[in-house]
């Protein structure tokens, strides 16, 4: 059995130079991955005008195994290949047809199981595919791998983002790929050619100010700033052509930013080195200081206290009450600001 997989990047140079293989089987959480490398597949295995009759993309919880297989050992019509690609494979009833096609594919097609989790790979067919086909896993990326993937994305673009910037988007997103990818495709609209980007760029291209922004909302609660905080939120508020939305993403924003003070509180508690605290925590080293700084003056109990504050924010924008997004904010702002000047890093 094949110990090891193949990595997005690999299979995508491999798919923009046309260098395929007549079997790949892809699974885990992420999805984004690979519905990117499907595309990237029909991109570049066919012409346009070669699509009608050499490709089929079959959904596993509609389908039959033994049509589906039918399918994948055809051979083309008019051109060099045909491509198949079987989504949700993990849900084809009958799948384990597939372990005896495993290890003799058609050379002539070319195709894609995917699977919308990962299944048991010791059982058939999974195995059988593990073991010949190319196949790769897509695991949720960390909290603390957001803004190297972010920054690659954007180089890949042709383009170059700051740290800052790229830990600001990376905040703003949390690890959703297909909203970073989004917020990427944005940004650099929004920069018109210009290949450098900074973190002004990220707050102007999601429609906010240098003043009232999420990431100077961040700022104000860290520093203990009441006013600031309830005028940046009510700025929000008002700007944003949905305001139940915006302020569900404040709230998710903001339950990053704590997220982070908790881990700092927790790398404090063991003694890591300060130079080692930004990767724990996720964070680029720029940020460090600050959040060290937010966490002394809030201390480690308003911090776990945050979280219900939050909690009950969130149930509540989501139906939970009648009450106005602005006094949910409002409260919840109320119970999360601290004007403590000094307070214990942790209890």
């Amino acid at each position: 059995m094949s110990s090891k997989g193949h990595s997005y990047e690999q299979l995508e140079t491999a798919f923009r130079h046309r260098n395929f293989k007549p079997l790949y089987f892809l699974f885990g959480e992420e999805t984004f991955l690979s519905s990117e490398l499907q595309d990237l597949l029909l991109q570049h295995a066919l012409a346009p005008h070669e699509r009608d009759f050499n490709l089929d993309i079959v959904y596993g919880a509609e389908a039959d195994a033994q049509a589906t297989l039918s399918l994948c050992s055809s051979y083309p019509v008019f051109a060099e290949r045909r491509v198949v690609i079987v989504r949700d494979f993990d849900k084809l009833k009958g799948n384990k047809l597939f372990t005896h096609y495993a290890e003799q594919p058609n050379p002539q097609a070319i195709v894609m199981l995917v699977c919308s989790g990962k299944p048991n790979l010791t059982t058939h067919p999974y195995r059988a595919l593990k073991e010949h086909a190319v196949w790769a896993e897509f695991k949720p990326l960390y909290t603390n791998q957001m803004p190297g993937w972010i920054q690659g994305r954007i180089r890949s673009r042709g383009c170059e983002i700051e740290p800052q910037g790229a830990q600001m988007l990376a905040e703003f997103v949390g690890t959703n790929l297909q909203s970073a990818a989004t917020e990427i495709d944005k940004l650099i609209t929004y920069a018109g050619g210009r290949t450098k980007l900074t973190g002004d760029d990220v707050v102007q291209a999601g429609g906010q100010s240098r003043e009232f922004n999420v990431f100077e909302l961040q700022r104000a609660i860290g520093e203990g700033r009441y006013v600031d905080a309830v005028k940046i939120t009510e700025r929000l508020l008002h700007q944003s052509s949905n305001a139940r939305s915006e302020a569900l993403m404040i709230v998710s924003v903001l339950t990053a930013y704590f997220t982070k003070l908790w881990k700092l509180a927790a790398c404090q508690t063991k003694g890591v080195p300060e130079g080692q605290m930004a990767a724990r925590i996720g964070v680029s080293p720029y940020f460090v200081k600050e959040y060290v700084a937010a966490l002394r003056r809030m201390g480690g109990r308003a911090v776990q206290n945050a979280f219900s504050a939050l909690l009950a924010a969130d149930f509540e924008l989501k139906g939970g009450s009648g009450r106005d997004e602005r006094l949910i904010m409002t409260l919840l702002l109320r119970n999360v600001v601290q004007d403590r000047k000094i307070a214990p890093a942790f209890v």
